[in-house]
């Protein structure tokens, strides 16, 4: 039975790794806003959401692996179990080279959609091309992750991190601060990172390889697709949402898109640290899917909550309290800074509001209901931005932030719309 020491036990290597996974985007944003100017801030921000169109269409291959992975568990099916991260390997192998192909095409659809100057999209080539590399290796690590993640291997999932971001972070000072690489050295320098931390999962999870008589079994791989497609399709949807943010940002002005950028990394910290207790209810929560045990379900999300709203107020607080000291160091370009620091606020209330669809994302994605996933997702994506086209107009940049916020009492009314039919059909099977 969870305890809440156990929760802990299962969540603080996560939440470590999930820091040390967002304090990627931070070193990008922080060793540009201390060796370029606004446009470089602003190129790699146009960048690193391109890559999000494209990479977190794929975080199925976490995320069903993860749920798929605890639910064999669950039911007690260790080849499956093992099985599920080899497929997920294969996926991830065959996605990663496509993407390497289609990369001409690729690269422009990808910049459409953002308004940024001629010179800032420049930059942002070079970043693109530079990173496009690591694509096979990026996505077979979310296959690891994932799968390290549903066995409760969190400890591994932290070292597998800890290798990614120290490698990344020593190649982007190397390749920008003394090269002088821009932001193609950040693109390279995450390539690089990507490949030496898949040999390193690889090497932990060695003992799952081997021969599987089911890892092509036609059921089996049928509901991995269909679990896929669903999750795919949600994925895309939110990205749509960060995407739309971002290209409201330009719309504004180049310091507006660099100072909500300075901005994101704050998000992003906040969220892939309070994911932590969503991962552990996600990993939970598939155990006991799989077991067909709805007390056990109801008691994950009870504790992994109840510590996840605590996380939550302290990171606003810090928030509220240090991070105009963390702008006015890191970023050197004052219109950036300036920009950053306006709406620090608001940023700072987004770990509060954040935290219901977080955690409704853990209980739906360990028990792979893709369907609701995917219905929440679309629909969320058509009110925010029909939310932020009504603002924005109006009130500028305020207007940007104010949709935002909205984007996630949208995403937790959405999904806790099918939180009762999905205890309802636990009990009846």
């Amino acid at each position: 039975m969870l305890t809440r020491r156990k929760t802990l036990e299962l969540a603080l290597p996560v939440i470590a790794a999930q820091a040390a996974t967002a304090t990627t985007g931070v070193v990008d944003t922080a060793v540009m806003g201390r060796f370029g100017d606004k446009a470089a801030l602003a190129a790699v921000a146009i960048a690193a959401v391109a890559y999000s169109f494209i990479y977190w269409g794929f975080g199925f291959l976490r995320m069903s692996t993860t749920g798929l992975a605890a639910q064999a568990g669950g039911r007690g099916d260790e080849a499956e179990k093992r099985a599920v991260l080899l497929r997920a390997l294969l996926l991830g192998g065959a996605i990663g080279l496509a993407l390497l192909i289609l990369a001409p095409i690729l690269k422009p659809l990808a910049f459409a959609a953002f308004a940024g100057t001629e010179h800032v999209e420049a930059l942002a080539g070079g970043y693109f091309d530079a990173r496009i590399w690591g694509a096979p290796a990026y996505l077979m690590g979310l296959a690891v992750s994932g799968w390290m993640l549903g066995t409760g291997r969190t400890g591994q999932m932290l070292a597998f991190q800890i290798v990614m971001n120290t490698v990344n972070a020593g190649l982007d000072t190397w390749f920008v601060a003394a090269l002088g690489w821009g932001p193609a050295g950040i693109g390279a320098g995450t390539a690089i990172a990507e490949w030496v931390a898949l040999a390193f999962g690889l090497i932990l999870v060695r003992g799952a390889f081997g021969t599987h008589g089911t890892l092509f079994d036609r059921t089996r791989l049928t509901a991995l697709f269909t679990a896929n497609r669903d999750i795919m399709i949600r994925t895309l949807a939110l990205v749509l949402c960060f995407g739309w943010f971002v290209r409201s940002s330009t719309l504004i002005s180049t310091a507006a898109t660099a100072g909500n950028e300075v901005l994101m990394q704050f998000i992003t910290v906040a969220a892939f640290v309070l994911d932590g207790f969503a991962f552990v209810a996600e990993k939970e929560a598939g155990e006991a899917y799989g077991a067909r045990d709805a007390s056990a379900l109801a008691r994950a999300m009870r504790l992994t909550t109840e510590f996840a709203l605590g996380a939550a107020i302290v990171i606003s607080l810090i928030y509220f309290l240090g991070g105009g000291w963390v702008i006015a160091t890191f970023v050197r370009d004052t219109e950036a800074r300036d920009a950053a620091l306006a709406y620090l606020p608001f940023c700072a209330i987004v770990p509060l509001i954040g935290i219901a669809p977080w955690q409704l994302d853990g209980l739906f994605l360990g028990t792979t209901q893709g369907r609701a996933l995917r219905n929440a997702g679309v629909l969320v994506a058509v009110i925010y931005i029909a939310t932020d086209l009504m603002l924005r107009p109006a009130f500028g940049n305020t207007g940007v932030w104010a949709a935002f916020l909205c984007m996630y009492v949208y995403r937790a009314a959405a999904l806790g719309a099918y939180v009762p039919g999905l205890f309802r059909k636990i009990r009846t099977t």
